[in-house]
C-alpha cells in the first residue's frame, strides 16, 4: 500500500523535468501543489481500501515534484556547486521523517482525518509562495521532449546513471517502506520503536545528501561512488545473513550513509555529462530511482513468502551494488583515457606511443605535421625511422634505457 504513490511519482518525473525546462519551475510548482490538494482531501475522508489506493496513487505527484528542483537549481549556481545545491534541495526528504515523528502524535490529539487535512493548508501556502516570489525569468529550454529523448537515449551514461540512482535512492525508499513492518515481525519490537528507528534511517540518509553533493564538488564523483557501492555491497551482504538486531542496525545505518551520500553524488554527475539535456535526463534518472523504491519491497515480500527469509533479496542488492562498483571503476578509467587522448590530439608537440618492443602503436596530429609521416605510415615501425644519422647507437640505447626506467629524459 505504501509503495503505491511511488508508481505515478516515478513516471511523472520525466515530463515534469521537461516542463520545468520549458515553462520554468515557478509554474510547475504552483500547478503541482494545486493538483495535490484533491487527492490529499480524498484520503482524509476515505472509508475503504479502494479509496486509499486511488488517493495514494495521485499523491505520487508529490514525489514527482522532485524533478523540478534538480532541473532548475543548477541554472542559478556555477557547476562547481551543483552537487552541494542539489544535495541541499534533497534535504526536503526530511519531511518524511518529520511526518513519521509528528503525525501519530498530532493524530492522537485531533484525529487522523484532521491531521491529513492540515497538509491542505501547507500545499496552498507553498503554491502562494511560489506565485509571489518564484522566478518569472528563469532560463527556458524550448527543444521538444521527443528530440531531447532522442538526443540522449543512445548514450550509455544515461542508463548507467539510472542504475546508480536506482540503487542509491531506490534503497532509501525501499528501506523506508519496509523497515517498520520488518522490524516488528522479525525482532518483536514495539511499533513506536520501529517507527523511530525508521525515522532515524530517513533522517541520516537525508541529511547526508548535501554532504555527498559537497564531496562530489571537491573530489572525483566516480571515485566517491566506488566507496559508496563498496559500502552497499558489504552492508547488503551482512543483512543477507539475518544477523542480530545489533548487526542489523549496523547494516541498515551503513545503507543509510551510502544511500544519502550516493544520492548527492549522482545528481552532480548529470549536469557534468548532460549540460544541454539536464532536464530530461534528471527526469529519467529520478524516475528510475523512484521505481527502485517500488519494486524491491514487493520482491522482498514475495521472496519471504516463498523462502521464509529475506536473504536472497539482500544478496541481490549486494550483487547489483557490486556491478555498479565495477561500472564506476570502468567509467573512471575510461574518462582518464579520453582526457589523455584529448591532450595528445590537441597538443602542438609531436608525440608517439610505442609498445615494449619499441614499435609505434599511435601518433598524434602534431607528429604528422612535424615529420610528414601519417598515422598509417608510422604504426608498426620503429622510431629509428626518424633517425638523423647524427647520433651514435650508444646515444639511442641510453635514451631507451632512460624511458624504460620511467624517468623523464629532459629533467634537470
Amino acid at each position: 500500500m505504501t509503495a503505491i504513490p511511488v508508481i505515478l511519482g516515478s513516471l511523472l518525473r520525466i515530463p515534469i523535468g521537461y516542463y520545468t525546462n520549458l515553462i520554468g519551475a515557478r509554474k510547475v510548482f504552483i500547478v503541482s501543489f494545486i493538483l495535490l490538494i484533491p487527492p490529499v482531501y480524498y484520503i482524509s475522508i476515505a472509508d475503504s481500501f479502494f479509496d486509499l489506493v486511488i488517493g495514494g496513487l495521485f499523491i505520487g505527484i508529490g514525489g514527482a515534484i522532485f524533478s523540478v528542483g534538480v532541473t532548475s537549481m543548477p541554472k542559478y549556481y556555477p557547476k562547481e556547486k551543483h552537487g552541494f545545491v542539489n544535495g541541499i534541495y534533497g534535504v526536503g526528504n526530511i519531511g518524511t521523517a518529520l511526518t513519521s515523528f509528528s503525525a501519530p502524535v498530532i493524530a492522537g490529539v485531533i484525529g487522523w482525518q484532521a491531521t491529513v487535512q492540515l497538509y491542505l493548508g501547507l500545499l496552498l501556502l507553498f503554491a502562494l509562495v511560489n506565485f509571489f516570489i518564484g522566478d518569472k525569468n528563469e532560463a527556458k529550454v524550448k527543444t521538444p521532449i521527443i528530440h531531447q529523448i532522442k538526443s540522449v537515449y543512445k548514450n550509455e551514461k544515461l542508463w548507467v546513471f539510472c542504475l546508480f540512482y536506482f540503487i542509491t535512492f531506490g534503497s532509501f525508499v525501499a528501506f523506508t517502506v519496509y523497515l517498520p513492518n520488518f522490524l516488528v515481525s522479525n525482532f518483536d519490537i514495539e511499533k513506536v520503536d520501529a517507527g523511530l528507528r525508521t525515522a532515524g534511517f530517513i533522517a541520516l540518509a537525508t541529511l547526508l545528501r548535501p554532504f555527498g553533493g559537497f564531496l562530489a564538488d571537491k573530489f572525483n564523483p566516480l571515485i566517491l561512488l566506488m566507496y559508496v557501492f563498496g559500502g552497499f555491497t558489504a552492508a547488503a551482504t551482512l543483512l543477507s545473513f539475518a544477523p542480530s538486531i545489533t548487526l542489523y542496525t549496523v547494516g541498515c545505518l551503513t545503507i543509510a550513509v551510502c544511500a544519502g551520500v550516493g544520492n548527492g553524488i549522482v545528481f552532480k554527475l548529470v549536469p557534468m555529462y548532460f549540460q544541454k539535456q539536464a532536464g530530461i535526463v534528471n527526469g529519467l534518472v529520478a524516475a528510475m530511482g523512484g521505481l527502485g523504491g517500488f519494486f524491491p519491497p514487493l520482491i522482498l515480500s514475495s521472496l519471504y513468502e516463498i523462502t521464509g527469509h529475506y536473504a536472497i533479496g539482500f544478496m541481490a542488492l549486494s550483487q547489483f551494488a557490486l556491478v555498479s562498483l565495477v561500472i564506476a571503476m570502468w567509467m573512471y578509467f575510461q574518462d582518464k583515457l579520453v582526457i589523455s587522448n584529448e591532450v595528445m590530439n590537441t597538443t602542438p608537440l609531436g608525440m608517439m606511443v610505442t609498445d615494449k618492443q619499441g614499435k609505434i602503436i599511435t601518433v598524434n596530429p602534431a607528429f604528422t605535421k612535424l615529420t610528414g609521416y601519417s598515422t598509417e605510415e608510422a604504426i608498426g615501425k620503429n622510431p629509428n625511422m626518424l633517425s638523423s644519422g647524427k647520433q651514435s647507437n650508444e646515444f639511442y640505447e641510453k635514451m631507451w634505457q632512460t624511458l624504460h626506467a620511467n624517468h623523464p629524459c629532459n629533467k634537470r
